[in-house]
């Protein structure tokens, strides 16, 4: 019963380190948007529509690969991504300027090519609590 008792503490533990650090990242997120700053010019703004029309911003980070920009979902609150996978028409804005795309899920070849080119350390893997990955192209509109 002991045992129980301190894997229940440890596991609860865990869920609050992950829960902090995934709020960490979403106030993180809403501040380089608001400010304009980040660790250079990975960050981009997506912006997203809801079935009502309704527009919400996320701050994500982005990639160029073979000259084609990339986004990933690595993080369990991916409201976002849903978004973005049911009405794929959407606004990206990187350094300053804004452009329409098209988000296309990366399925086969080039999801394995992007998994191993955008490796995630094991740190960030633990502190996000293990989701599963998932990946959007951005093609311009």
């Amino acid at each position: 019963m002991k045992a129980i008792k301190r894997l229940a503490i440890a596991l609860a533990a865990y869920l609050g380190i992950i829960i902090a650090f995934e709020s960490l990242v979403g106030f993180m997120g809403r501040r380089q948007a608001e400010n304009g700053v980040g660790p250079g010019e990975d960050w981009i703004v997506l912006t997203t529509s809801d079935r009502d029309g309704s527009t919400k911003d996320t701050v994500v980070a982005g990639w160029e690969s073979d000259g084609k920009l990339y986004v990933a979902a690595n993080h369990w609150p991916r409201a976002w991504y849903e978004r973005a996978l049911a009405i794929p028409d959407l606004e990206v804005t990187r350094s300053g300027e804004r452009k329409a795309v098209r988000a296309v899920p990366i399925e086969g070849d080039e999801r394995d090519r992007l998994t191993r080119e955008y490796a995630l350390p094991l740190a960030i893997r633990v502190l996000t609590g293990f989701p599963p990955r998932a990946f959007l192209r951005l093609d311009p509109r």
